[in-house]
């Protein structure tokens, strides 16, 4: 798992490096000043190309396969919990494509949610290639969003954060090295294609002193209600994607084209934008109009299932509300605060922290992209405050679990059984036979001491039952009578029997239970490909070996 964790880091970094420069090249040519220099366009340009774009993407949605639409980390995240980490192709390329087109027209969504959807697929890919058991399909599903959260951020160490907190939602040792690696990988393979500077360029600022604390919590405060705000706006807005998805589009493409031509610093990623509120470049009322425009904008177009991300378009908000902050509090204290790109810092880790309910992962994320020791403290104080905020105002779990029941899934007992492969626990100490059999071949298998019998016949179901009920019928039966058939009928013994239901060997002890739930049975045997004369049971797992194990 290592050494598959430094391939799909690798693989997973060029993919999305390839998506980046899909969307750059084109942005660099096009744009007068620059990829995200939007501003430069004339108010009919900025309405007209997110309304084409949009449209062109519900004209690709409409006329494809419904079930491909799905993508970005939701997406990662639903195949992971119910569908053991496998996630098709088709919805991949459909993210690739589509995403790339909403983002070169525009569109106010990041680029990180969809680079998460191909990292997670190709892992994910690259696994099922390889046949790997679904307990380390996931683990490589984790590698995949590692890989891609350090190629996009250079954040390495955010990476991995992200991946077990928003994704895999666990902390083991046996997944953290292979995401550990995959995440390097990533990172490594971004620096040589651009470079090992920090995401954003600003000098390093701290704090004037610890007097400046209740500023933070206030920013924390600010950014938190801001954060309650888009998670219930994207709650109303979700209940929406029942309507067509043409409707849907053009929705998006006139609102996003109408915020545009007043406020063109929402188009595209944003990350001139950022880095300008960081900078302290932009004043009160422009700050003011990007973040309830942004806002609006980033949350319906999500909301209304349009392809992009909403990490990076948090990240803007959150910079540009702790902006508005930090000139506030230097105008209330003149001479005493810091910097308004200090505060810029502080608002993009809490408004990433609280929407995405990952407070550590924003917390690493900010620390790397701007590398920055001195943010750390009021960091940890600001996000904290915002991601309580939220959830206490708006009583909705992170962005991505918004009407997902996630609470089987972050459960002990399904972490656990979906960590294990059902090869790990398979019984291999079984005798098999035909339904009849004679005295004396019963009492050879008896002998053997084996933990099940195994009842099997080409074309029939089959089924286990144990040795001490055989052995039990035939003590009680004489078998020196003449006139006695010769032949025991398996089948119609005293005996408990349970009805065997087949699983593939890739399978979890989740996937064995929860087929065992569905089909009120008591065991399931491991199959294997069979060869004529040859039985396709390589092993028995029963009820009771995975409460045994669990407990």
């Amino acid at each position: 798992m290592a050494i598959m964790g430094v391939i799909s880091g690798l693989l997973t970094a060029l993919i999305a490096l390839l998506f980046r420069l899909a969307v750059d090249l084109p942005l660099e040519t096009l744009l007068p000043a620059g990829s995200e220099s939007f501003e430069s366009l004339p108010h009919q340009l900025r309405f007209a190309l997110p309304l084409a774009g949009a449209v062109l993407i519900g004209l690709i949605f409409h006329f494809s396969d419904p079930n491909y639409r799905e993508g970005s980390v939701r997406h990662v995240i639903d195949r992971l919990q119910y569908h053991q980490g496998y996630l098709p192709r088709g919805n991949a390329l459909m993210q690739f494509f589509s995403a790339a087109i909403a983002l070169l027209s525009g569109a106010s969504v990041g680029r990180e949610g969809p680079a998460v959807h191909l990292g997670a697929a190709s892992s994910s890919q690259l696994g099922k290639s390889l046949k790997l058991p679904n307990n380390s399909l996931r683990i490589l599903v984790g590698c995949g969003v590692a890989g891609a959260i350090s190629a996009s951020f250079n954040t390495p160490l955010a990476g991995v954060i992200f991946a077990m907190e928003v994704v895999l939602m666990e902390y083991t040792i046996v997944g953290f090295i292979p995401v550990i690696l995959a995440s390097v990988s990533g990172a490594v393979l971004s620096r040589l294609a651009f470079g090992d500077e920090p995401a954003f360029s600003i000098p390093v600022i701290q704090t004037g002193s610890l007097l400046e604390l209740p500023l933070a919590i206030i920013t924390g405060l600010f950014i938190g209600l801001l954060a309650a705000l888009t998670l219930k706006l994207y709650q109303n807005t979700t209940k929406k994607q029942s309507w067509p998805i043409l409707l849907r589009a053009v929705l998006v493409g006139l609102l996003t084209g109408v915020f545009a031509m007043a406020v063109p610093q929402i188009m595209g990623i944003g990350y001139d934008t950022l880095e300008q509120a960081m900078l302290g470049q932009l004043g009160l009322g422009i700050l003011s109009v990007i973040v309830i425009a942004k806002l609006i904008a980033s949350t319906v177009t999500v909301g209304l299932g349009m392809p992009g991300g909403i990490i990076g378009p948090s990240l803007v908000i959150g910079a540009c509300a702790g902006s508005l902050i930090g000139i506030l509090g230097n105008q209330f204290y003149p001479g005493d605060s810091t910097h308004a790109g200090f505060y810029a810092i502080l608002g993009m880790g809490a408004m990433m922290g609280a929407v995405l309910n990952a407070p550590l992962a924003a917390l690493m994320a900010i620390m790397e992209m701007t590398y920055n020791p001195h943010i750390l403290m009021p960091g940890m104080l600001t996000i904290v405050v915002a991601t309580i905020t939220a959830r206490m105002t708006s009583h909705l779990p992170g962005i991505f679990s918004i009407g997902r029941d996630r609470s089987d899934y972050t459960s002990p007992v399904f972490q656990m059984l979906s960590r294990a492969g059902v090869t790990s626990l398979m019984a291999k100490d079984f005798a098999r036979h035909s339904r009849h059999i004679t005295p004396e071949k019963a009492r050879q298998l008896l002998d053997e001491k084996p933990r099940w019998l195994l009842v099997e016949d080409l074309g029939e179901e089959k089924y286990i039952l144990r040795p001490a009920d055989l052995a039990l019928y035939m003590e009680q039966e004489d078998f020196t009578d003449p006139d006695r058939d010769e032949t025991i009928d398996l089948h119609k013994i005293p005996a408990e029997r349970s009805l065997l239901l087949p699983i593939h060997r890739e399978a979890t002890l989740l996937e064995a239970l929860l087929k065992m739930k569905q089909h009120n049975g008591r065991a399931v045997y491991v199959h294997q490909p069979a060869a004529p004369l040859m039985s396709e049971v390589a092993g028995i797992i029963t009820l009771e070996d995975i409460d045994n194990y669990y407990h």
